[in-house]
């Protein structure tokens, strides 16, 4: 059996696993996975159809960077247009925002 490419501990184990991508379930794929540290390896292949899923459902390229601005006296964060049209948004919309831990602000539309 092969090591781990991570912990070089643990055995590599076939199976099959869920994948999300932005918390989207694209399905369940064949991989790799460490029976110690638990590091999930795809193959080419699999990958290429991972990709292909996504770009299908229009996630492909929605992770960007923004800056923080500001509008008076609090500060605001432009949403890029990609973002915008995946998520349908429209000026006045309601969301609710929350931190999670000290370094993630969740949106929640």
């Amino acid at each position: 059996m092969e090591k781990c490419y991570i912990c070089e501990k643990g055995d590599l184990i076939k199976k099959k696993v869920d994948y999300k991508l932005y918390g989207i379930d694209l399905g369940k794929f064949y991989a790799e996975v460490c029976s110690k540290c638990g590091e999930i390896f795809f193959d080419e292949k699999t990958s290429k159809k991972m990709t292909e899923l996504a770009k299908e459902k229009g996630l492909w390229g929605l992770q960007t960077k923004t800056k923080i601005g500001q509008s008076g006296t609090t500060l605001d964060i432009r949403l890029p247009k990609k973002i915008i049209e995946f998520l349908k948004l429209k000026k006045g919309k309601e969301v609710e925002i929350y931190p999670e831990g000290n370094n993630r602000l969740i949106i929640s539309v």
